[in-house]
């Protein structure tokens, strides 16, 4: 009976260590995700990014539109951490503003970007022939603008205005995702499970949403964080030249065009929306890194 039950206790150990070292693919991912600390910074900061877009209107101090003719042009003080710009609106309160804007900016405009190169994507590489040649001869062409020259001719179609700053960067991603998904899509196609799938004559949809999306998951992932930047960047870069937020509008890229008159005079005025821009870029690129390194079944310890 000892030595039964030495057995049994002795199986039962192996058998928990084998179980412990069993890794689900989340658990897999977070054990290297935390091993980026870079990327785990700008994950929290990120994180509390979404937060400031959320309590904006709760948090801010004082109004981001209306003006205080008695404060224009305040340097950085304790009553007005930021300062206040030309209308004497405090310049803190309209970067908190602008973060919700931003982000909403850069969210949407690629997330229509990546559904619509997802699909292309998927579609091109499924299905091969001319089918394939349209899609990427379409992808070709707006590869042949540079991003904000390609954006500008939108605007200068469609009009000033966020929503059409949204359309415009979205159109601007969508070639890279195509490409991205369409080449991962081609190596998934090869697999034995998928061809499986088409010699028992599965639907070519069932295949391609069952099948092959899955595995482009994680490539679309990496990329839709570190377009994020991109596209704040892109969408500030438009607002700077008038083409996309509007007056009195917070955005990060108007503020910066509306105190550009006064860079010797007060600095504080492009200063801190420039660093509100410039780290939130950083912060999305570095994430996007971590997660390329988390999810990249490559990537050894």
């Amino acid at each position: 009976m000892e030595n039964g039950t030495i057995v049994v206790q002795s199986t039962e150990q192996v058998t928990h260590q084998e179980v412990e070292k069993v890794r689900t693919p989340f658990k897999e991912f977070w054990r290297k995700f935390k091993k980026q600390r870079l990327a785990l910074v700008a994950g929290c900061f990120v994180g509390f990014l979404f937060i400031i877009a959320i309590l904006g209107p709760i948090i801010t101090p004082y109004s981001s539109i209306e003006p205080d003719y008695e404060n224009i042009l305040s340097p950085p003080s304790m009553e007005h951490f930021a300062g206040t710009d030309a209308f004497g609106r405090d310049i803190f309160s309209r970067i908190i503003e602008g973060t919700r804007i931003s982000l909403f900016v850069g969210l949407s405009s690629v997330l229509v970007g990546a559904l619509g190169g997802t699909v292309l994507g998927l579609i091109s590489g499924f299905y091969g022939g001319w089918i394939d040649s349209i899609i990427m001869r379409f992808c070709d062409v707006l590869f042949a603008f540079p991003g904000i020259l390609l954006a500008i001719g939108i605007i200068a179609i469609l009009g000033p205005g966020l929503g059409n700053v949204i359309i415009a960067v979205a159109i601007f991603g969508i070639p890279t995702f195509a490409r991205i998904v369409r080449s991962s899509t081609l190596s998934i196609k090869a697999t034995v499970y998928v061809e499986s799938a088409r010699s028992i004559g599965a639907p070519a949809k069932r295949i391609i949403w069952k099948h092959i999306f899955p595995g482009t998951v994680s490539s679309i992932i990496v990329y839709f964080t570190m377009r994020i930047g991109t596209s704040i960047l892109t969408a500030a870069s438009l607002s700077f030249l008038g083409l996309g937020a509007q007056p009195p509008s917070p955005e990060w890229g108007a503020m910066l065009s509306s105190g550009r008159d006064f860079l010797n005079t007060a600095p504080h005025v492009t200063i801190f929306p420039g660093l509100a821009i410039f780290i939130t870029v950083l912060a999305f690129n570095l994430l996007g890194d971590g997660l390329r390194d988390a999810l990249d079944p490559k990537m050894k310890d």
